[in-house]
């Protein structure tokens, strides 16, 4: 194939793609009009199906795990990769939760009468079209369904190759379930038949995609920043930190340290570092290296933990020395750094110079450390005395989330159905006229 046959190519995506939208546009701006009851039947049909039809999602993604496997994905995007029975009724769950929550559409968020007898109010309407592009996240496909249909917002995805199997058999449910209900199937849309191509296409469409959500690896997201003519929401890998304040409760703080790190490992709220004071690491690293190293974590320490997890000999322990840029690392996996600090304002500093800025916990019984920690740390959210874990919409009571925004403008944090809204002015009057 020649130069110019690739150009043409790509030509050719960028068309099917922008007609994609344009359709999904026209099939939002009938959504926009459904009443909120109508919709959370919608849903509530939707997660049916998906109950009902589950065997053919999970054989699906029977296959690419077992495609994923061949090709060496790692145990943590496997592990996202999973989209079992049980996790399909999971989702369907959340899709139910979704359709109970309230609707943020034509909320007013503020009103107030002028002088000349107008009144002005700011209500909440949908974005328009989302575009979403992910990795190897298949329960991300269900959320964003049920997020943008509750918001009213019309969905294009891009779901990624490892998934390609397991998100063609949801959408075909998802889109037999509009049709059956007089919806326009246009409404969620997918790029996957175009591959990368359809990605590239995506973040070039400007006029068609009214709003880009990147999620998964810091190269991804990344990439789609930097290159990307589409408004972007920004959502973060996950370089988590866990500090372990002089007053901690040393007991509490093992079981917190150990979820944050293992319960899942390949997500991007489990804590990837381990701060301590100073004045307790003597006492306290050995003790929490032991659990670490029962759970099967690699350490990465710095100087000082290295000396005192080395000299407590701890059985089976797998202790390496960290370096520059194990710091700035997301693993997502059983790896986990080690540091110890002089004090809270230290924490502070190294954490905002190596965070990822999503998710940061500190363990303490310090009211004034708590505060001055949580005042302190530029991340979207704080943990006290709690696992990083929970950072989720889920969690937080959103039903589902569309993902965790590390930026400031719009939204920040997990992001459910009021951050999926913009806002519109509407003014009231009585036949007055500009003087």
């Amino acid at each position: 194939m020649t130069n110019s046959d690739l150009q043409q190519s790509d030509i050719d995506v960028r068309e099917q793609v922008n007609e994609l939208a344009d359709a999904a546009s026209r099939a939002q701006r009938d959504l926009a009009h459904a009443t909120t009851d109508v919709k959370n039947s919608l849903l509530v049909a939707i997660a049916d199906a998906l109950d009902t039809r589950a065997d053919e999602i999970a054989g699906a993604n029977a296959l690419d795990m077992e495609q994923a496997f061949d090709e060496g994905l790692s145990e943590g995007k496997l592990d996202r990769l999973k989209f079992d029975v049980p996790r399909i009724a999971a989702s369907a769950q959340d899709m139910r939760k979704v359709a109970s929550l309230p609707d943020p559409v034509g909320q007013v968020v503020r009103g107030f009468e002028t002088t000349n007898g107008l009144r002005i109010q700011q209500v909440r309407v949908p974005m328009g079209v989302i575009g979403m592009i992910y990795e190897a996240r298949p329960n991300v496909t269900v959320d964003v369904i049920s997020l943008c249909i509750k918001s009213g917002n019309a969905a294009i995805l891009r779901g990624g190759h490892e998934a390609a199997r397991t998100n063609a058999a949801t959408l075909a449910i998802v889109k037999d379930t509009l049709k059956e209900l007089g919806f326009d199937g246009a409404l969620i849309g997918s790029v996957d038949q175009f591959g990368r191509a359809g990605a590239t296409a995506m973040m070039e469409a400007r006029g068609h995609i009214d709003l880009l959500v990147p999620r998964g690896s810091a190269r991804l997201i990344k990439s789609v920043v930097e290159n990307s003519k589409v408004p972007v929401i920004e959502t973060g890998a996950g370089n988590v930190h866990i500090y372990v304040d002089e007053s901690a409760d040393l007991d509490k703080a093992i079981p917190i340290i150990i979820n944050s790190k293992t319960q899942r490992v390949g997500t991007c709220n489990s804590a990837e570092k381990l701060i301590v004071h100073r004045s307790i690491a003597e006492q306290f690293l050995p003790k929490v290296a032991q659990a670490l190293a029962q759970a099967q974590v690699v350490l990465h320490a710095d100087e000082i933990s290295y000396r005192i997890i080395k000299d407590a000999d701890i059985e089976d322990i797998q202790l390496l020395q960290a370096d520059d840029a194990d710091w700035g690392t997301e693993y997502l996996a059983l790896e986990m750094g080690v540091l110890v600090v002089d004090s809270v304002d230290e924490a502070i500093e190294h954490i905002n110079e190596y965070s990822t800025h999503h998710t940061e916990s500190i363990l303490s019984q310090d009211y004034s450390n708590i505060e001055w920690f949580t005042q302190g740390i530029d991340s979207a959210v704080v943990m006290v005395n709690a696992s990083t874990r929970f950072t989720d919409g889920g969690v937080f009571g959103f039903g589902a989330e569309l993902g965790i925004s590390t930026q400031k403008l719009h939204a920040r944090g997990p992001m459910g159905l009021i951050e999926m809204t913009t806002t519109k002015w509407v003014a009231y009057g009585n036949g007055q006229v500009r003087a």
